[in-house]
């Protein structure tokens, strides 16, 4: 800022009005506001802040921990140290995460750091808050590394149990649903190409480990998708409060291994019309209580413990 530019409080004050000091407070938090939420946009692999952010793109691999997608969290960088489909970039950590990974944690094994391209970049915690914003729970760790490849679509046909999700857009929801699912017994988790969630570090962390555990695949036309599976021999379910049935009840009307392919809609708006009609079944989860509705990370949970439940016989 130019030296004619430059206004002190003081200055301000000086002059007794009040709503230009307020203004100029106002603005010096917007800006610190600004920049911090581009350090996490940058770090999440987004461009085009502001009205564009919700647009997430994923940007080329450089090699550099400026650019590029970066996942964090113990738990998560350990599952994508040890998935072999995953392409590795470069590893930033402290100390005492460094030897949290190698000699092994919650009762696990060390990680394998042999697949990394390079040694791991040992740092300050501080760096690593400036790399991922300070308030990602990065536990003293980044890693820096190439989306997870999706398998061939016919490969769905390996799994008895396949969550899809329609236009579910929040990272944090999709992490937690990928989470139960692997947790549950889930095969893998489907999603539509636009309005959903990328694979962003919030992603990642969300779903502990999970990104790396289970199948994660994109459909241009999910309704599409689904008659594919159909075909395949999968039976659908799709979650929604107009269903005829609670959906614990839908379920006894298959066999117990019988392959399955669960579906559920972002929350308000639920399953698109051809969503709606794609289906074979529609079910609702009836709960006990005065509050009849979950959030869609829950109730995902819910119904993949009744296919488990299910499955047990």
């Amino acid at each position: 800022m130019a030296d004619n530019e430059k206004t002190s409080t003081s200055d301000i004050s000086k002059k007794g009005d009040r709503s230009d000091l307020d203004s100029y407070h106002a603005k010096r938090r917007r800006m610190r506001r600004d920049k911090a939420q581009e350090r996490r946009d940058k770090a999440m692999g987004i461009k085009n802040h502001g009205a564009e952010r919700s647009r997430v793109q994923r940007p080329k691999i450089t090699g550099n921990f400026e650019h590029g997608p970066c996942i964090y969290g113990l738990h998560t960088v350990r599952a994508a140290l040890q998935n072999p489909d995953r392409q590795l970039r470069g590893l930033m950590v402290t100390q005492n995460a460094l030897q949290r990974l190698t000699d092994g944690f919650d009762g696990e094994v060390g990680a394998n750091l042999d697949a990394l391209p390079a040694a791991p970049d040992v740092v300050e915690p501080s760096k690593l808050d400036k790399l991922v914003g300070s308030d990602a729970d990065h536990q003293g760790c980044v890693l820096l590394v190439e989306p997870v490849e999706p398998k061939p679509f016919s490969a769905l046909a390996e799994h008895r149990t396949i969550l899809a999700l329609d236009q579910v857009t929040d990272p944090h929801n999709v992490g937690a649903i990928m989470r139960s699912a692997v947790a549950l017994g889930c095969g893998a988790l489907l999603t539509t190409s636009r309005y959903s969630a990328a694979q962003t570090g919030a992603l990642a962390k969300s779903a502990s480990g999970g990104l790396d555990m289970i199948d994660f695949e994109e459909a241009t036309n999910l309704a599409g998708a689904i008659e594919e599976l159909h075909a395949m021999g999968f039976q659908s379910l799709g979650l929604d409060s107009e269903g005829v049935k609670d959906f614990s009840d839908s379920l006894t009307d298959f066999q117990s291994d019988q392959p399955l392919l669960i579906i559920m809609g972002a929350e308000g708006k639920g399953l698109r019309q051809r969503t709606r009609e794609t289906v074979g079944t529609l079910a609702r989860l009836d709960m006990p209580g005065p509050i009849k509705s979950l959030n869609v990370s829950n109730a995902a949970a819910l119904a993949l413990f009744c296919v488990h439940r299910h499955r047990l016989g």
